[in-house]
């Protein structure tokens, strides 16, 4: 359901479609009028509240819907799929917020139980509703980018307020098990943070799955379960965002981007980026539009 005084606390502060980076570090305002088909994105590990419009995220066969009143829990930067809904008449109204690891570390210390619940299967991307206390937590946050001194004196503080009450959502043990080292969640968390940073080198499977304590087999199922796809399609997929990004900002050429992320062969990455996202890497230029 539509909070009218959301909406217009964001309208007033965002002319433009597209993101509006704020003055409180890892807040970020957003807006669209257009609607964007399905189409390949990442977002950092954070929270995207949609306060007036609608998206939806696929992740493996998993579809995502979070509408307005409702927030998206990242907990990891996965490649996923996103839709989004919105009309000249309805612009899509937004609050995006990066979780700061050493924030969610002092906040978890200071609520979580000494053991999670292990049995219970974590999802690294959730929709969740946000309750009455999210809501005005969200409110006090906004208000705060009203007013330079309060954003400056206050804005950590609203931050901390918001991750707090997603910390007391369903998907509360979720973010609590990126910092507590418990359970196979937490191996795959940090294999998947292994990836991230051999972009451009070659992986051998079996070394993460013993890194992770568990055998190869065990390995693959545990990773699709968190991530949506295979150790291999992952990468491949990382490694391609990752070269969209490193193309939109102009300073190498394709055969350069191609050693960057890993990639051996010029035409096998040529191949690979169309049929990913449905244009040669030549071609795809950074767009005037910003899907939000």
């Amino acid at each position: 359901m539509t909070d009218r005084n959301l909406v217009d606390l964001i309208k007033t502060l965002m002319i433009e479609d597209g993101f509006l980076d704020t003055s409180i570090a890892n807040v970020r305002l957003m807006r669209s009028e257009k609607s964007f088909p399905r189409m390949p994105l990442i977002y950092s590990p954070g929270l995207t509240i949609i306060v007036q419009g609608r998206k939806i995220g696929y992740l493996g066969d998993r579809e995502i819907h979070y509408n307005s009143g409702h927030y998206l829990v990242q907990t990891l930067p996965l490649p996923f799929e996103c839709e989004t809904f919105a009309s000249k008449e309805e612009p899509l109204f937004g609050v995006s917020i990066n979780i700061d690891p050493a924030l969610l570390s002092e906040l978890v210390s200071d609520t979580t139980e000494s053991n999670l619940k292990l049995s219970v299967p974590y999802f690294p991307m959730s929709s969740v509703a946000m309750s009455p206390d999210m809501e005005e937590a969200v409110k006090r946050l906004i208000r705060a980018l009203h007013d330079p001194k309060t954003a400056k004196t206050m804005g950590q503080s609203r931050v901390r307020e918001v991750i707090f009450e997603a910390l007391q959502s369903p998907q509360g043990d979720a973010l609590r098990a990126l910092v507590v080292n418990q359970g196979r969640f937490s191996q795959i968390v940090h294999s998947l943070k292994q990836l991230q940073l051999q972009l451009d080198q070659e992986v051998r499977i079996e070394q993460l799955a013993e890194g992770a304590n568990m055998s190869v087999s065990s390995f693959h199922h545990h990773f699709k379960a968190v991530a949506g796809s295979s150790p291999l399609q992952y990468l491949k997929r990382l490694r391609l965002l990752k070269a969209q990004m490193l193309l939109n900002q102009g300073h190498l050429n394709v055969g350069q981007i191609a050693l960057e992320v890993g990639y051996k062969s010029i035409h096998q990455f040529s191949r690979d980026y169309k049929r990913y996202f449905g244009v040669p890497p030549t071609k795809d230029k950074q767009k005037d539009e910003v899907a939000v």
